[in-house]
């Protein structure tokens, strides 16, 4: 089985995005960004819908800055996932 890594999950994420309308933000380097802000923001204006979405490779385990970030947002009633390879058929729905 071929190795599916968070840059291979997240260039499949961008082209779902594109196909469906999706605006994407990811931070190109990470160095000067809060520690564990998620990995994607996508934004589609016509549902009126964001999502924040933290990209795991299949054993990657979430940062404590990470693990904060995503309980902040829940909190405030914002969609967040955690995303891992195995995921694609459900994030490919989702965003569809």
């Amino acid at each position: 089985m071929l190795k599916v890594t968070e840059r291979d999950l997240r260039e499949q994420i961008r082209d779902a995005c594109k196909l469906f309308g999706w605006l994407m933000y990811f931070s190109w380097s990470s160095l000067h960004s809060p520690r564990g802000f998620p990995d994607l923001v996508l934004v589609h204006p016509e549902k009126k819908r964001i999502i924040y979405s933290e990209l795991k490779a299949e054993k990657g385990k979430l940062t404590p800055y990470q693990e904060l970030w995503i309980e902040a947002l829940r909190a405030c009633d914002q969609e967040v996932y955690i995303w891992r390879p195995h995921d694609i058929d459900e994030i490919v729905g989702i965003l569809s």
